[in-house]
């Protein structure tokens, strides 16, 4: 298997339209909602979702390790080398527990610390943003089928300034008092990994986070965003890097603070979150 295999990519579009399904069957009927240990919600179609992804994967790629959020919370954790999935079955739980339908599936392909595949799936608006070493590009999906692909691109900064996106349940003052050096002319607040690929659109111009993730929450969008023209850098500008393991005091797989955007003088901010 190369990076470059358009048929992994393929399956990856299928597998993740296959738990969308999963999930809005889930979604159709009153929600039964349990929490781990770290206090974050789960559901039936967190687990759901994830048993269907991994199957997908283990045909369409044999013995790669996969890193998906259920089974790592489960303590199944398989070592990780230069190649491994990143899979979060069903991002924005609390979205899909509040029915806004602001959740999506997220499955990447990590190769030597950075994302060069993901797949983003959003079931309940049929919006699917897939980017891999071609290109990005999102299609519809609905229960007719699948639409065409239509490539997308990071947009050009506006001449009246950046549209910043913000996240609808883990907005923290750093966020709010984040100022790129090029003017905003708007904000705009939205739920799950959806904020990576609406700046890879062309919608937006700049996602700041400065409370926690995990790696399986950013990988898929981040890697649509990567090729469509956008980035994802630490705080300080500095690339951002996958497979984190072994840190001090750091759990497995957890991110720093980052931010994506469209264009790099929107990484340039004029205060220092912690």
């Amino acid at each position: 298997m190369t990076i470059a295999n358009s048929g992994l990519l393929d399956g990856l579009i299928a597998a993740s339209i296959e738990a969308g399904r999963i999930i809005l069957d889930v979604y159709a009927r009153p929600i039964d909602v349990a929490f781990k240990a770290d206090a974050s919600p789960v559901t039936e179609a967190d687990g759901l979702a994830e048993a269907a992804l991994l199957a997908a994967l283990e045909r369409l790629a044999p013995g790669v390790p996969v890193i998906a959020e259920e089974s790592v919370a489960a303590g199944r954790v398989p070592p990780t080398a230069g190649r491994f999935f990143l899979v979060d079955p069903l991002d924005g739980t609390k979205e899909f527990i509040r029915r806004n339908g602001e959740f999506t599936v997220n499955v990447a392909l990590i190769e030597r610390g950075a994302p060069v595949m993901g797949v983003v799936h959003a079931p309940v608006g049929g919006r699917l943003f897939a980017g891999g070493p071609d290109g990005a590009w999102e299609m519809a999906v609905t229960a007719d089928g699948v639409g065409q692909r239509r490539p997308i691109h990071v947009r050009d900064l506006p001449a009246e300034g950046a549209t910043l996106l913000t996240s609808r349940s883990h907005a923290t003052a750093a966020t709010e008092a984040f100022r790129p050096a090029v003017a905003v002319a708007g904000r705009r607040v939205i739920g799950s990994s959806l904020k990576f690929c609406l700046i890879a659109a062309g919608e937006a111009d700049v996602y700041p986070r400065f409370g926690p993730t995990m790696e399986w929450d950013t990988a898929a969008g981040d890697a649509v965003l990567r090729a469509a023209g956008g980035m994802t850098t630490l705080a300080d500008g500095t690339p951002f890097p996958y497979g984190k393991r072994g840190r001090p005091g750091l759990a497995d797989f957890a991110n720093p603070s980052f931010v994506a955007a469209s264009d790099r003088r929107l990484v340039a901010f004029s205060h220092n979150p912690v």
